[in-house]
């Protein structure tokens, strides 16, 4: 089973300059065979999820699904534009970890949550288009992404609605 994943994976991975890495998720459940495979490379994030009764056919169709997912993504860089120099820049970020606050208010000390949990994540930013973070959103199958605009050279946030439609959220300074 390991043999054919990864030579299935050889064949999407040569669509790409580099890929950082593919994890493999493979899963039983009854009856269920669910193969789950994400794969990270030149900066886009594919996610694909199939399962079946066998669990060589849960992986076929995932790699079938995420392969044409790369021929989509592929289809869709090669319409667009290439960017000029002020675009290609490159865009230094710093995540800022909130602060905690030790004081008192009137000598009552201020009750605190016990079980806060918070998960950390490191992205790196690449300037694109609107169009291609609606198509990097809907690769990753994801609630929301965080990108650079190129137009503008802001932070902007793209999530999806409940009805299926896509919303963009735009700072204004």
């Amino acid at each position: 089973l390991k043999n054919h994943i990864e030579s299935s994976l050889g064949k999407i991975s040569s669509h790409f300059d580099k890929v950082i890495d593919a994890d493999v998720v493979l899963d039983v459940q009854k009856q269920r065979h669910i193969a789950e495979v994400n794969l990270n490379a030149n900066g886009v994030r594919i996610h694909s999820k199939e399962d079946s009764a066998d669990m060589y056919t849960s992986v076929d169709a995932a790699i079938a699904k995420l392969d044409r997912q790369v021929l989509k993504y592929k289809k869709r860089i090669n319409r667009h534009k290439p960017r000029n120099a002020k675009e290609a820049r490159l865009y230094n970020h710093i995540v800022f970890e909130p602060g905690h606050e030790n004081g008192t208010s009137n000598g009552v000390e201020e009750e605190t949550p016990k079980h806060r949990e918070v998960t950390h994540e490191s992205l790196t930013m690449k300037p694109m288009l609107l169009d291609e973070a609606v198509m990097q959103l809907e690769l990753a199958n994801d609630l929301f992404l965080v990108f650079v605009n190129v137009e503008t050279s802001q932070l902007n946030v793209l999530y999806k609605h409940k009805r299926g439609t896509l919303g963009v959220i735009e700072p204004q300074f």
